[in-house]
């Protein structure tokens, strides 16, 4: 473990492993630890966790609290490390810093991992103002048994969304900073790219929870990306990495060995032997 000071943040990182390079990146009001399952698994890989600006133990800054400044900071950390490209796999927010990567480094991104990414277009449906200034004064008084009830009432994996997890997940979300908690939120509702995404060569596999919400959208985009694979698991939901880590390692470990297999890829094959 260690930080690195990338474009004005105190950034927290770490590195294990031997092989192809492979940047984990975590979701909104998330950690290193909602990859941490994944990335326990992954052998054979130099598997880099970090955490962005405003959450865990990275730099709580004044300003830089959105996609494209995420992203920037993705590359001042493979800059730091010396690396000419790497493997990105991004969860939930951390897929849209994927598409940003994707369409304005796509030289440094040699395979790009979306897990259960925010959509393209921007998240549609804005909070209310009421329930933003709710969740913000909850936060304020460190009312822990509000955010415990939203997890509980989203749990339907109790064998590993146990007690002791929620409560961390609840503890950690009180942490965030509030610049992240805040523009983070904004970028992800601006967010912008689904016209780029047919132009996106990088060889892509889209990860989705077949009980998140988000999961038509993920369908949608998949379906615009030129050079991707589809995986869904039926018994995930938007924490596909903690619901369902073993198939999500042999999910990224199967893609980053043959690259994405589809009805096109196969086509393409059979033509090529007549």
């Amino acid at each position: 473990m260690a930080f690195v000071e990338i474009n004005g943040a105190k950034l927290w990182y770490d590195v294990k492993g031997e092989g192809e390079p492979l940047l984990l990146h975590h979701g909104f009001t998330a950690s290193r630890v909602n990859w941490q399952p994944v990335a326990d698994r992954l052998n054979g890989y130099q598997v880099i966790l970090m955490e962005c600006r405003g959450t865990g133990e990275s730099e709580h800054t004044d300003t830089g609290y959105n996609i494209p400044q995420y992203a920037e900071d993705v590359i001042g950390l493979i800059d730091h490390l010396d690396l000419p490209t790497i493997s990105f796999a991004g969860h939930s927010m951390g897929g849209g810093i994927g598409y940003q990567l994707a369409t304005q480094f796509a030289d440094r991104i040699k395979n790009l991992i979306l897990m259960a990414p925010i959509p393209a277009s921007g998240i549609a449906n804005y909070p209310p103002q009421e329930v933003i200034d709710e969740r913000r004064a909850a936060r304020q008084r460190g009312d822990r048994e509000y955010f415990m009830a939203e997890q509980l009432a989203q749990r339907f994996r109790p064998d590993v969304q146990t007690d002791e997890w929620l409560s961390s997940r609840v503890d950690h979300l009180l942490t965030v900073s509030e610049g992240h908690l805040l523009g983070g939120l904004d970028s992800m509702y601006e967010l912008d790219l689904q016209d780029q995404l047919s132009e996106i060569r990088t060889p892509t596999l889209m990860l989705a929870g077949a009980v998140d919400g988000l999961l038509a959208a993920n369908l949608h985009d998949f379906s615009l990306l030129p050079n991707a694979t589809l995986h869904v698991l039926s018994r995930a939901g938007h924490e596909v990495a903690v619901h369902e880590p073993v198939a999500v390692t042999e999910a990224i470990d199967q893609f980053m060995q043959h690259g994405p297999i589809t009805a096109a890829t196969l086509a393409a094959r059979a033509n090529n032997n007549d």
